[in-house]
């Protein structure tokens, strides 16, 4: 198992992506801290993960806000004394012109899918450098590294993370602590069928444009997502892979 023993706290577990990482990681052994802004998603996950025989945490956590993302951390180091992994995948998009958005609509991205991977990191970084060791993985988008229409905010939000990541990566090396990033192109999840609600032919036109011609699964995404949360990515740091079918080549 490539997580034997490991402590991971996984953000946006609830549902879709976060889930199926929080899924895998406990297959490969890790203890983990299934975190979510719904408690009541986040519990369900942990229940399902404990049924299967793994050990899971559920937590409620605000991440745009730092102490939601500081009192996580307390509570993960008080029941399991570690943290060995960190994967900031909570997010929030609502697809519309730039022009047609507001102020309130810009500040919820930034501070759920900026802010809040910047939060966790802060709230997590002390612990894993008095270890010497950690691994954070930080969930961008392809929105981040090309722009997307009706996506202005989030795109600069998520380009965001990725230049947070490299800088991260470069300050935390010396401590033995690896942060790399991983963006996801269109993937079926809940929100994404919520983006599209009322418009199919935006799905559509998606998947012909993906030459693997389907849209990525969650498990997708957490596959990769646990290669460079294991050991085997020891010697990787401040590196975008991006997961998309192909969508972009980047």
């Amino acid at each position: 198992m490539r997580l034997k023993d490991k402590v991971a706290i996984v953000t946006g577990a609830g549902r879709g992506i976060g889930c199926a990482i929080a899924k895998i990681f406990s297959d490969e052994g890790a203890k983990v801290v299934v975190a979510d802004l719904d408690f009541n998603n986040a519990a369900g996950v942990a229940g399902e993960i404990s049924e299967a025989g793994g050990s899971a945490l559920a937590v409620k956590v605000d991440v745009s806000v730092k102490k939601s993302a500081d009192a996580m951390v307390e509570a993960v180091l008080e029941r399991f004394g570690q943290v060995d992994i960190l994967v900031n995948n909570a997010g929030w998009d609502k697809i519309e012109p730039f022009m047609d958005s507001t102020e309130d609509t810009w500040d919820r991205v930034i501070a759920i899918n900026l802010r809040g991977c910047i939060n966790c990191c802060r709230a997590v970084l002390p612990a894993m450098i008095s270890r010497q060791y950690g691994r954070i993985v930080n969930i961008s988008s392809d929105a981040g590294r090309v722009g997307s229409t009706g996506e202005a905010v989030y795109s600069a939000a998520k380009g965001g993370v990725i230049a947070f990541t490299k800088t991260l990566a470069r300050e935390m090396a010396r401590y033995a602590i690896n942060v790399n990033c991983v963006a996801p192109g269109p993937t079926d999840t809940q929100l994404f069928a919520q983006l599209v609600t009322g418009n199919p032919k935006i799905a559509e036109a998606m998947v012909k444009r993906i030459p693997l011609r389907r849209l990525g699964q969650p498990r997708d995404i957490a596959y990769a997502v646990l290669f460079f949360s294991s050991d085997e990515a020891s010697y990787i740091t401040g590196q975008t892979l991006s997961v998309n079918g192909g969508l972009n080549m980047l």
